[in-house]
């Protein structure tokens, strides 16, 4: 089980304290448990809504919203606002667009990215929490937590040392494959119509994103990671919120 304490320790924010360094057979394998992480979130966060149910509306949305931030310790917003910040600044130029995601300040882009990406996921739980659809708080960060070992999976990593070249590159891959399959039928399983319109948006999502990084990167970062997450996710939110 140390691969999932690992992808634990690594995508949240709970007091799970690993001894020392993992090898990286072990740090790879931890991709296979993001899914299982992403469901754990899941649960949490049903677990929160069914909790707050009879709360004003507002801080009901927004009590979740901070909760699923909190959950991942704003991990991948910190990419999201990185990836923002470069993509502007870049000017479509590869190696400035990297070494602009190095630098840890965040500029007006940054800002305004995270602004409407927690707008926009504010919102759209507001909606979701009116419609009693809270079976969306399972199946969202379960799918976008797939969607990072998807992404290792199919597309090149880019920068040469530290732990994301050892996950790509000690990532069992025909496990990998099987773990997405199932990820998915568990999110049809538990959605119905709704786990496929979430599936359907998130690979239209992801293949779109996925193609960005490639023409300007080559493949994909850490940063680039963490905002194919928010983004994914903020898109399954409001097209779930939509139907």
């Amino acid at each position: 089980m140390l691969p999932f304490w690992i992808a634990l320790q690594f995508l949240s924010s709970l007091p799970i304290r690993l001894p020392g360094m993992p090898a990286p057979r072990e740090l790879g394998r931890s991709l296979l448990f993001y899914p299982l992480v992403g469901l754990l979130f899941g649960v949490i966060l049903w677990a929160l809504n069914w909790l707050l149910l009879g709360a004003p509306l507002l801080l009901h949305a927004a009590l979740l919203l901070a909760v699923w931030v909190l959950l991942s310790g704003a991990l991948h917003l910190d990419g999201l606002a990185d990836s923002a910040d470069a993509w502007l600044g870049g000017f479509g130029d590869r190696e400035r667009t990297l070494t602009i995601m190095k630098d840890p300040r965040s500029g007006p882009i940054a800002v305004v990215a995270l602004v409407l990406v927690l707008l926009l996921k504010f919102t759209a739980l507001l909606a979701l929490i009116e419609q009693e659809y809270a079976v969306a708080l399972i199946i969202v960060p379960l799918i976008g937590r797939g969607a990072l070992l998807g992404l290792f999976l199919t597309t090149p990593y880019v920068r040469a040392g530290g732990l994301g070249q050892a996950l790509a590159d000690h990532l069992p891959r025909s496990a990998g494959k099987q773990v997405l399959a199932v990820s998915a039928l568990a999110c049809v399983l538990i959605a119905g119509v709704g786990g496929v319109m979430a599936l359907v948006v998130a690979v239209a999502a992801f293949v779109w994103l996925r193609q960005l990084m490639l023409r300007r990167l080559g493949g994909t970062t850490g940063d680039t990671a963490g905002a194919l997450l928010e983004l994914l996710e903020v898109a399954m939110l409001v097209g779930l919120a939509l139907v």
